[in-house]
């Protein structure tokens, strides 16, 4: 994805994944645009590349109208919209989050996408949690029906539908990419933050949500970020109008596996474990996903391999995070 001086622009590209994929796309020549609320994103998360010429950062609230938002979009030929709110958990208590953190953003991104004079590429960062409890693992692209048990995978599956009636309506193209569980060093949220926070809070025993047997699939952000450019340049250089992607690994880990390595990493291997049974048959809260396995065959077949499986992924996170 070489593109000497091309302009992107990346919504919430101060946050954990948008993060890494700007770098990777200004180290490949692009000028970037980041646009973020810095409600979960921070601008630390950018401090290798603020000095780059090609950086613009923009603080602006996507729940918004703003005239600035369609000046930018109108010169980008292509949009990585990352904006989110990443936390499934805070669904149970404050849905509306979730609403206008995901939807409304989208909705409003969409609009200055329609209004422009040309032709634009999106690309979304979605969720596996779109899926709901899947009867088919490993899970494909084409499974259906889609019942997400979250209103965080409610919320990307409305943005899904609106960014692929928007890219048919409106003449756009739009690439949708359905993420395992993304771990890595700038993370600040998710199992393994929440275990090393525990731990250093009280190191004799440590609480783990649900019943541990929880099983999914993790991918360390270096497999993510490569794996979005992989399928990104496949689908510039087709004709597709809207395609879909799962990103992760072919096999899972459980929470008490995590726990497990996360205690040994920070030298607490004989930490006591104490399960809180959690909801629904060991879930660790309301629309938690017991067992989560993309199938990754259409990702693979582009050519991309990941360098870590699950528990490969898990152990360098930890070791990054701790």
């Amino acid at each position: 994805m070489k593109k000497e001086n091309a302009p992107a622009l990346v919504s919430g590209g101060a946050g954990f994944i948008g993060s890494y994929l700007v770098e990777r796309l200004l180290n490949s020549g692009y000028r970037v645009t980041v646009v973020d609320n810095f409600s979960s994103g921070r601008k630390e998360n950018l401090q290798d590349v603020l000095d780059n010429s090609c950086l613009e950062i923009v603080e602006m609230d996507l729940k918004k109208e703003d005239a600035q938002l369609s000046n930018i979009v109108q010169e980008c030929d292509i949009i990585f919209h990352f904006a989110a709110n990443p936390e499934v958990k805070i669904g149970e208590t404050n849905p509306k989050v979730h609403l206008e953190e995901n939807v409304l953003a989208t909705f409003n991104l969409l609009e200055a996408i329609r209004k422009a004079k040309t032709p634009k590429t999106i690309v979304f960062a979605s969720t596996s949690t779109v899926y709901g409890e899947a009867s088919k693992i490993p899970t494909p692209e084409n499974y259906a029906p889609l019942v997400p048990i979250s209103t965080y995978g409610a919320s990307k599956l409305a943005c899904e539908a609106f960014i692929a009636s928007y890219a048919h309506t409106f003449n756009h193209r739009a690439l949708v990419l359905r993420f395992a569980n993304v771990i890595g060093r700038k993370s600040d949220h998710g199992v393994i933050v929440d275990f090393i926070k525990k731990i250093k809070a009280n190191p004799r025993q440590l609480e783990i949500l649900g019943d541990g047997t929880q099983k999914k699939s993790y991918i360390h952000i270096e497999d993510c970020v490569n794996a979005i450019i992989r399928v990104t340049e496949r689908f510039l250089n087709g004709n597709q109008t809207v395609d879909i992607y799962n990103i992760g690994t072919k096999n899972t880990i459980t929470v008490k596996e995590i726990a497990k390595i996360v205690a040994s990493a920070m030298n607490r291997p004989r930490i006591a474990l104490r399960f809180t049974r959690g909801v629904d048959g060991g879930r660790g809260w309301k629309g938690d996903v017991k067992t989560m396995q993309l199938s990754i065959d259409k990702l693979l077949n582009t050519g991309w391999r990941p360098r870590y499986n699950s528990r490969q992924a898990v152990e360098l996170a930890t070791k990054e995070l701790r």
